[in-house]
């Protein structure tokens, strides 16, 4: 028979269990990041044209996502730009990517394929609205371009989106006014630069590396768009995430523009889905925050990724790993 303890013995033999516990529960709270499963995998990333920002900040992305999370290979996929991205991510081709606001606002709107599965990572960096003519032309403000060749974007492209809105607030019909041509910012400078284009729309961070190139080695101006910011802000959803923005000269230092440029800006956010896992989307949510400063040395616009504005992702609702991530670290 098992030997009786008096009540003495049995507190002090209480209190031996209670410390052995609670030694094994500092152990297992101190060791439990260590053992948690490694996160494993592919992972798609849809960016945009190759001398885009979007590739460029994915590029970056990559490689501090090959750091935080190992286990997991990141793809990087090109696209023509913010509307292929989000019927991408929308049908599953990819799991992430960046796209900005009113693209994903008229994606909504238009009832898209998988619109409803959309989720908001983070709120990134604003593109800004460029039309860029050689420095010569007589083209002062979009009302000028009428009857100019002028490159508005890829079909699928947010550029392609933004320069018709910007057209028609210009009172400019795109088919009957101008000679549309249908070219993304990898190629646009290369064609304004022989001449074969009169004008190009582009909207990206700024700087944009390939609107910089071409400034350095052809002059270029940037005409001012910002007497069409009224108008385009009247359209309502999902015009309204336009707002207006200045382009300081020196975003362009070779342009011969002689101050800064009115101009508008739309927010670029990055998007997954309802169907990403919880914890895969915190951790990359954790990198796109931690990698900002490193990041921003190559892609200026990452700089102005901010942990205070990140989490207000409209019109998507924010995915829970991102909620989670954003909870983490709240002050």
């Amino acid at each position: 028979m098992p030997l009786a303890l008096d009540p003495v013995g049995r507190r002090r033999a209480l209190r031996g269990l209670v410390a052995v516990l609670a030694v094994l529960g500092i152990l297992l709270w101190w060791l439990w990041p260590f053992g948690k499963a490694e996160l494993r995998g592919t992972l798609v990333f849809s960016t945009g044209v190759r001398t885009g920002v979007y590739q460029r900040y994915g590029e970056l992305l990559q490689q501090a996502l090959a750091t935080d999370v190992p286990g997991v290979d990141v793809r990087l996929v090109t696209s023509e730009g913010s509307q292929q991205n989000l019927e991408r991510v929308a049908d599953g081709k990819a799991d992430f990517t960046v796209a900005t606001a009113d693209a994903v606002a008229k994606y909504q709107r238009d009832g898209k394929p998988g619109a409803a599965h959309l989720r908001g990572v983070a709120r990134l960096y604003d593109d800004y609205v460029q039309l860029v003519v050689p420095a010569a032309s007589k083209v002062q403000s979009t009302k000028d371009l009428r009857g100019k060749r002028v490159a508005v974007g890829q079909p699928g492209s947010g550029v392609r989106l933004i320069s018709e809105r910007m057209l028609a607030a210009a009172k400019l019909d795109p088919v009957r006014d101008i000679t549309a041509v249908p070219i993304g910012i990898d190629t646009m400078p290369t064609e304004l630069e022989a001449g074969r284009i009169d004008a190009f729309f582009w909207s990206g961070g700024l700087p944009t590396n390939a609107v910089r190139g071409l400034s350095e080695r052809f002059e270029i101006r940037l005409v001012p768009l910002g007497d069409l910011v009224p108008e385009l802000q009247n359209g309502g959803s999902p015009t309204h995430y336009y707002r207006a923005a200045v382009m300081p000269q020196d975003a362009y230092a070779r342009a011969r523009n002689t101050s800064a440029v009115a101009t508008l800006a739309v927010p670029n956010l990055l998007v997954t889905t309802d169907r990403t896992g919880t914890e895969l989307t915190e951790q990359f949510t954790r990198t796109v925050i931690d990698s900002r400063d490193r990041i921003g040395h190559e892609v200026h616009a990452a700089q102005l990724v901010d942990l205070r504005t990140a989490i207000y992702t409209e019109p998507l609702d924010l995915h829970e790993g991102a909620r989670r991530y954003y909870r983490s670290v709240k002050p």
